[in-house]
């Protein structure tokens, strides 16, 4: 039996996501093993906008792909450009994890419990201008580093931090999916509801990217036909869309987040519906463009691209709003009032890509941290 290759970063969460991948395709009779990718940003000591922002890691294990050291890669939905490489696509996303945001506080308290004047730490835009929106009088703080490291920053949780943590934060804004699959669901003391921080587009989902031709035919085709979970794959996909359409760059702060609701037993008379809603902020919290729809989803027409139609109406209704009057949407730097606040995420542009529209996201029969 041939082995497949799956390429992963080394880090704990990378690991643990690939390896939740390679037990699932095995689970489909495939013979996997882990491939370590070592990137730019995983020897660098820079920030993530000095080095171009997450998309550095995900280009070296498209590298890698591309070349044959490896067959399938898992990235986090979220971190990979909506710019799709000429030669490989999406072609599995996972059932989804929670995909909302999480609050990792002090003395176990909730937002709102937070003193005035708190320090709070996150190295998104988009949270930065969320949190502020909710609660203007926090103090925003740039970190970066792994969940650990991140979490070391939380008085009390010093010793999540290798070495120990500084513990000069009264909390710090993670993500729910990372925080539960490196086991530390526990530490969690808010799941932020969408109504308050809204997700990044596809948070909480996983990519399985693969060479076109390995999603056509063959055991490994098969294998990640029948790990795609057709929900979870909808909603990264018209969530994704929205950003695609608004032309933002990796320190937009733009949030979307799109759920199935199934249908009845007829699927004619009472087919699936997929709801999407998405918000656009200025990066001081103070302006926010929040728009919202669904779509029916019957029998015997694309629904791909339609979750994808939906993402890119979303998205024009949102500028038609003035979404682009109130922030930078281009934005691959972040400029917030806080000097120090930094890209969370890069989009990797090149000559030789395109959007990941349904068409070019087609797998076996199916299309399209932190």
């Amino acid at each position: 039996m041939t082995v497949i290759r799956l390429g992963t970063r080394a880090s704990a969460l990378a690991t643990t996501q690939s390896q939740t991948v390679a037990d699932l395709l095995t689970s489909q009779g495939v013979q996997v093993e882990l491939f370590h990718v070592t990137t730019d940003g995983d020897t660098s000591t820079a920030s993530l906008r000095q080095m171009g922002g997450t998309g550095v890691f995900a280009t070296a294990i498209r590298y890698a792909l591309i070349g044959s050291q490896c067959d399938v890669a898992v990235h986090s939905f979220k971190d990979l450009p909506t710019a799709q490489p000429i030669g490989l696509r999406v072609a599995a996303v996972p059932p989804r994890e929670d995909p909302r945001d999480a609050l990792v506080a002090r003395d176990s308290l909730t937002l709102d419990e937070l003193p005035k004047g708190a320090k709070v730490g996150t190295g998104s835009p988009r949270r930065f201008a969320q949190l502020l929106a909710q609660r203007p009088d926090l103090q925003i703080v740039d970190i970066r580093g792994n969940v650990d490291t991140r979490l070391g920053r939380v008085k009390g949780l010093g010793r999540y931090a290798e070495g120990g943590g500084r513990e000069d934060l009264d909390a710090v804004i993670l993500a729910c999916a990372g925080l539960e699959r490196l086991g530390h669901a526990g530490l969690i003391t808010e799941r932020l509801s969408t109504d308050v921080l809204m997700p990044a587009p596809a948070q909480g989902a996983l990519a399985v990217e693969c060479r076109n031709a390995d999603s056509l035919h063959g055991p490994l085709a098969k294998a990640l036909q029948a790990i795609d979970d057709r929900p979870s794959h909808l909603a990264a996909l018209a969530e994704r869309a929205v950003l695609n359409r608004l032309g933002a760059g990796c320190a937009a702060p733009v949030g979307a987040h799109a759920i199935l609701t199934e249908g009845g037993p007829d699927k004619t008379a009472q087919p699936d519906v997929l709801h999407l809603q998405a918000v656009v902020c200025s990066l001081d919290g103070t302006k926010q463009v929040h728009r919202e729809a669904s779509i029916e989803l019957p029998p015997l027409t694309e629904h791909f691209a339609a979750a994808y139609g939906i993402g890119e109406k979303l998205a024009e209704d949102l500028l038609d709003a003035g979404a682009g009057e109130i922030t930078d949407l281009s934005a691959s730097r972040s400029t917030p009032a806080n000097p120090d606040v930094h890209d969370s995420a890069s989009a990797i542009r090149s000559s030789e890509a395109h959007s990941d529209t349904p068409g070019t996201q087609t797998a076996a029969g199916s299309k399209e941290g932190r």
